[in-house]
């Protein structure tokens, strides 16, 4: 029986992130699902009446599916396979029919001897008609090389048309190798300041391929293969398989896919776990990245034969004979992985084939090292080789953490180009995805580092100045001595042979290690969360609110390579900044260190004495290290900040008072009065906001007082059943100096009043004065005598019309300051009337008990939804049972209208975008069933879709929440 494959290793089958993520919509539409050996098949539900029939070979694996998706694997292909991942299909006692005849076919087709498959004959006629063709093609391509250094690199044309005019021509003669290469040097002319050299070895490659082709009979046969290859020349997969087969258990190191003018190009790096023999794959696909999933994932190994394309240094190969279904290997045997023998083995792989553009390299002792001169690998005794300048491998850094690992890269002229790296039983994905382009550069770039003469001497052009081949290392200079004389020709094959040399005898550098980062005692976060959180980190999920939550109690720490995507996570958002920190941890936080744009990010370990986190940490972490000794010493925390109150400068001054709000009491009254005659204006507000919150406080007091005297009452007894009252506004034109230090001033620009055409400097103060007066004051002048209002009486009195927006603004500001439900449920019952009626209506709604705010809801019917979608980010998560169900009946509802009206205004799911997302994110996990139950109901086409999604987003969370168990 084949044991079911992580969800990691199905991820990697899928083509594109298309079908990946329309993979994940279809959980849930499965039946008549099963598997058997190595059969794995089920029927799922389309859009048609007939469902799709879907079957997977695992010994592949391969693929079948109804469905007319021409890629491979299809969507269904792969739901049904994360199903089999996540323990959802159960082992039948037989293969379904419609599966066991496709899967004996590829039995018998496995097992057909190799006389009955037919193999094609090239035609010796069209091979010779070839050759002349490349010949003819390459001769031209000779004289044009000598030409361009013949004038000078620097006279020569070098626009993207003059390249892409003799790249054609390579088309037309039938070496696309060639003309591939000369395409991307207007990238190197265009990119890079040391453009001479980097054209000048590429020319020099170019030549010494030209003269290999003339002499191809002259050349063993795996020599001429290599020179073929290079020039392009097809290589038939039946004749491949012709050369003799290399039985070995092949484990898959890495896998990586560029993208060139819509040519997708994977490579998959295997290397034999008994004959340490490297081996590549490389697979095509035109318009997007659709391979075969016949390649396991990377950390899988395959009993396979392949067949290695000739060659002088033999790397490419193809896939023969397998022998049973790939499984993970969770140990690397390595014969030789110091940088010595990695450099020999390059050695004699570029003296086989000098035109190589890299080769793979296994290090067992290998440690990413950031020095001044750049980034290298380094051996524990020292010895090391500089990466290439590509990208920063930061994602390498924190998997290793300053330890060794064992790493597979590629080596290449310019440096080592990390692949994988392998710790703790697994292959860890440590590359970045660069094009060819960057190992041409990279190569050529590397030759031409110490032969600024020949460079300059190309810049110039041998017609003004000729190459002094004496001037170059001792053996070059005596293998150029016996070259030809034309000095074009004399330059060229000089900078072929000095390459060659450069690249040949590499020696080493040397690097110092520095101390690696502290072992994290918690656990990890288990494997299939950590993918989880990397694609939705990624796809900026609205889940992520919900998984740090749910992953908080646990206390994991994430993996090591995480820790990298973690802080540039952090960097960005400010929102979820504090829960990715606390997940990256001790690495993350030593990866940080190390990287400036992350830096800022550091918080100080619990090593650090608190004073000096106090007296000389960073804006984020003293404030940090103040909440945190509020939380715990209220009285410690005041006296802290009062000792370095006349210091304290800037915004952080205002933030740190804001602290004081927790748990604040009288004790913190005098420390805010000395505040509010701060010269910062931020600190003032911040004092006057948190004195408001001490009903018995001086400041408030001072406020009753003007309320007063500022604003009167009378009483209107027409009706002697409901006596109103009516309030009089009489705030002074002048104000003392008292008035302005509490916070009362003509600040017209923050509330905008307008009275008669002009700004109402006398309506921003009365919303001053009422936000910071206590709201027990109202109910006491607004009562009669003996028997005080209540706040819903409060709302109902009469003002002047100018005077009745900033009195509801100002009850508004002091009822959510001061935390008042009563208040809350008073004026969000009688209405807000201001622009932002809305907002503050929701923030009124926040502060009612959560059954109130239920009933409310519920009670809307579906000519609400607007109101009900305004009001729902105040209702937390998850969203309560009742107010579910409601909703999803509305939904429905506006489904039915759709049916029966199609094209009606309002009633498509676009119509309720915003709506559907947050039903997504919120909803509560048990609505599954009433989502599902709609989906069987539904018969518009749309909204069926839009349900489907409900559907998949709330499997999805349900899977995201058990994987952190």
């Amino acid at each position: 029986m084949t044991a079911p494959w992580t969800e990691e290793q199905v991820t990697a089958l899928a083509p594109d992130a298309g079908s990946l993520s329309a993979a994940r919509k279809l959980a849930g539409r499965w039946h008549g699902i099963g598997y058997r050996d190595t059969a794995l098949w089920g029927l799922c539900k389309g859009s048609g009446a007939k469902p799709y029939q879907t079957i997977v070979d695992l010994t592949g694996p391969a693929y079948k599916c109804s469905c007319p998706s021409r890629k491979f694997p299809c969507k269904h292909a792969l739901s049904l396979l994360f199903a089999w991942s996540a323990g959802m299909v159960d082992e039948a006692a037989q293969v379904a029919d419609f599966a066991a005849e496709w899967i004996a076919s590829r039995a018998a087709r496995a097992t057909a001897p190799a006389s009955e498959t037919a193999t094609r004959t090239a035609n010796p006629a069209t091979a010779e008609q070839r050759r002349v063709r490349v010949t003819a093609g390459l001769e031209e391509l000779d004289v044009w090389l000598g030409d361009q250094v013949r004038t000078g690199l620097a006279q020569s044309d070098r626009s993207f048309g003059a390249f892409e005019a003799i790249a054609a021509r390579m088309v037309d003669a039938q070496a696309p190798g060639i003309a591939s290469a000369l395409r991307q040097l207007p990238i190197a002319v265009a990119a890079s300041t040391d453009w001479p050299a980097l054209v000048l070895g590429e020319y020099a490659r170019l030549h010494l391929l030209v003269a290999a082709h003339r002499r191809l009979d002259d050349m063993t046969p795996a020599l001429a293969a290599s020179v073929r290859a290079h020039i392009g020349y097809p290589a038939p997969a039946e004749s491949v398989r012709t050369e003799p087969a290399v039985r070995d258990r092949w484990m898959v190191l890495g896998m990586r896919t560029s993208e060139e003018d819509r040519l997708y190009t994977r490579r998959t790096w295997l290397h034999g776990r008994e004959s340490r023999r490297w081996a590549m794959l490389v697979e095509h696909s035109f318009g997007s990245p659709s391979f075969s999933g016949e390649v396991p994932a990377p950390g899988m190994m395959a009993d396979a034969q392949l067949h290695y394309y000739p060659g002088a240094a033999p790397l490419r190969a193809l896939w023969g004979e397998r022998h049973g279904a790939p499984e993970p290997f969770t140990t690397l045997p390595v014969a030789d992985g110091t940088i010595a023998a990695a450099i020999d083995a390059h050695a004699h792989a570029v003296g086989a084939d000098p035109w190589l553009r890299s080769w793979p390299v296994l290090l067992a002792d290998a440690t990413p090292v950031l020095t001044k001169k750049g980034w290298y690998i380094a051996e524990s005794d020292g010895s090391a080789l500089p990466l290439a300048r590509v990208e920063e491998p930061w994602r390498l850094l924190g998997v290793s953490g300053g330890h060794s690992v064992t790493l597979a890269a590629e080596w290449t002229a310019g440096g080592l180009v990390p692949i994988s790296a392998f710790v703790a039983g697994e292959v860890v994905d440590v590359s970045n995805n660069w094009p060819a382009v960057g190992r041409i550069l990279n190569s050529v770039a590397a030759s031409a580092t110490d032969a600024a003469d020949l460079a300059s001497v190309a810049l110039l052009g041998t017609a003004r100045r000729a190459a002094d081949p004496a001037r170059l290392d001792a053996p070059v200079a005596a293998a150029a001595t016996r070259l030809r004389t034309d000095p074009a020709l004399l330059l060229l094959e000089s900078a072929a042979l000095r390459d060659a040399f450069a690249r040949g005898g590499v020696v080493t550098d040397t690097a110092t290690i520095s101390a690696p980062a502290e072992d994290d005692p918690r656990p990890e976060l288990p494997r299939a969360a950590a993918a989880k959180l990397a694609r939705m980190l990624q796809d900026r999920s609205a889940f992520l609110p919900e998984w740090f939550a749910a992953a908080q109690p646990h206390g994991y720490r994430a993996p090591d390579g995480l820790c990298g995507l973690l802080l540039e996570q952090a960097r960005t958002n400010s929102e979820l900044r504090e829960p990715l920190l606390r997940l990256a941890g001790t690495r993350g936080r030593w990866l940080a260190t190390l990287h400036p744009a992350w830096r800022k990010l550091v918080r100080h370990g619990s090593e650090t004495p608190a004073a000096q986190v106090w007296q000389f940490g960073k804006p984020p972490e003293r404030r940090e290290w103040l909440t945190e000794l509020r939380g715990r010493d209220a009285t410690a925390a005041r006296e802290a900040l009062s000792a370095t109150w006349p210091k304290e400068s800037g915004p952080l001054k205002a933030e740190l008072l804001a602290v004081l709000s927790a748990g604040i009491s009288p004790a913190d009254e005098p420390l805010l009065e000395t505040a509010l005659d701060d010269r910062r204006a931020d600190v003032r507000r911040t004092a006057a906001g948190l004195l408001t919150l001490l009903p018995d406080s001086a400041f408030t007091d001072r406020m009753r007082r003007r309320a007063t005297q500022w604003i009167t009452t009378a009483w209107d007894c027409a009706d002697p059943n409901e006596p109103r009252a009516q309030l009089y506004v009489e705030i002074p034109e002048s104000l003392e100096a008292t008035d302005r230090r509490d916070g009362i001033s003509d600040r017209t620009a923050e509330f905008s009043y307008r009275w008669g055409g002009a700004p109402d400097a006398t309506a921003g103060r009365l919303r001053q004065l009422v936000a910071a007066t206590p709201l027990a004051h109202w109910t006491t002048a607004l009562g009669t005598p003996g028997e005080p209002s209540t706040p819903q009486q409060a709302a109902k009195a009469a003002i002047d019309d100018r005077f009745r927006q900033p009195l509801f603004d100002g009850w508004v500001d002091a009822a959510l300051a001061q935390r008042n439900p009563v208040w809350a449920r008073a004026l969000f019952d009688a209405g807000v009337p201001s622009d932002l009626a809305m907002l503050r209506r929701r923030e009124l709604f926040a502060l009612l008990p959560l059954a109130d705010r239920t009933e409310h809801l519920v009670h809307l019917d579906g000519s609400w939804l607007s109101e009900i979608e305004a009001l729902l980010p105040a209702m937390g998560h998850p969203w309560p049972q009742s107010l579910a169900a409601h909703l999803i009946l509305l939904l429905f509802e506006r489904a039915r209208a759709a049916q029966q009206r199609p094209g009606a205004h309002g009633a498509t799911p676009s119509a309720h975008r915003s709506l559907l997302a947050a039903a997504s994110a919120h909803l509560p996990l048990s609505a599954a069933d009433a989502v599902d139950a709609v989906i069987l109901r539904c018969t518009e086409p749309s909204w069926e879709q839009a349900f489907n999604r409900l559907a998949h987003d709330l499997n999805h969370r349900s899977i995201m929440l058990q994987e952190l168990q």
